[in-house]
C-alpha cells in the first residue's frame, strides 16, 4: 500500500490552500479508486498550520537524526511513513511559504527516495514560479519530483463560498500525478 502524504503549504490566516488540499485529496481517492486500486494507497492530510512546527529549533543537523524535541519526532514519524508527497503550495513573492521551507528542512533523510508532486496555485501564474523555487529544495533532500504538477490559475476565480471548485481538466491532472506518484513510489521503494 502505497502512503501519499498531502501538505497545505500555507498557514496564513485566510488561505485557500485548506480547500484545495482537500480537493486534491478526493481526487486522489476517487483515481485510485476508479482504477479498482482503491486499498493501493492511504492519504495523510497534513495542515502545517495544524502542524504548528515553531521555526527550526534543533541544535543538530537534520541528517544526523539526533532529534531533541518532540515535535521534531513526531513529525520524522510521519514523514518516515509516507511513500509519496504532495505539495499544495501558493506562490508568496515569486517563491513558496516560509511555513512549507521549515517544515522540509527540519527533517533530511527522511524525505530520501520518495516522489514528490507539487499542485501550485497563485493569480496569473498559478503559483509555478513557487514551485520552479522548490525544485532545489525537493532535489537537496533527495525527493524525486514526477512529471505531473497540477497548476491552478486565477485561484481566487475557482473560490465560492470558501471552497475550492476545480473542473475536469484539473482533475484529469491530479489522475495522472497520482498514477505518477503509486507508480514512481513503487520503483523507487527498494532504496528506501
Amino acid at each position: 500500500m502505497t502512503r501519499i502524504m498531502i501538505i497545505v503549504g500555507s498557514v496564513r490566516p485566510g488561505r485557500v490552500g485548506l480547500s484545495v488540499a482537500e480537493w486534491v485529496r478526493d481526487r486522489i481517492q476517487e483515481s485510485l479508486d476508479g482504477d479498482g486500486d482503491g486499498d493501493a494507497a492511504s492519504l495523510d492530510l497534513v495542515d502545517l498550520a495544524e502542524l504548528n512546527l515553531p521555526f527550526l529549533d534543533e541544535p543538530h543537523h537534520p541528517a544526523k537524526r539526533a532529534y531533541t524535541k518532540p515535535h521534531t519526532v513526531a513529525w520524522s514519524e510521519r514523514v518516515s511513513a509516507a511513500d509519496a508527497v504532495v505539495l499544495v503550495s501558493p506562490e508568496y513573492n515569486h517563491s513558496y511559504s516560509p511555513a512549507l521551507k521549515n517544515a522540509i528542512d527540519f527533517l533530511f533523510t527522511e524525505w530520501a527516495h520518495k516522489p514528490v508532486a507539487v499542485v501550485s496555485y497563485g493569480g496569473a501564474s498559478a503559483g509555478t514560479r513557487g514551485a520552479a523555487a522548490l525544485a532545489p529544495v525537493l532535489a537537496s533532500v533527495g525527493l524525486v519530483k514526477v512529471a505531473a504538477n497540477p497548476e491552478i490559475n486565477f485561484i481566487g476565480t475557482r473560490m465560492i463560498d470558501g471552497v475550492f471548485q476545480g473542473d475536469d481538466k484539473l482533475g484529469g491532472t491530479v489522475a495522472t500525478m497520482t498514477r505518477m506518484l503509486v507508480e514512481t513510489s513503487e520503483a523507487l521503494k527498494p532504496l528506501r
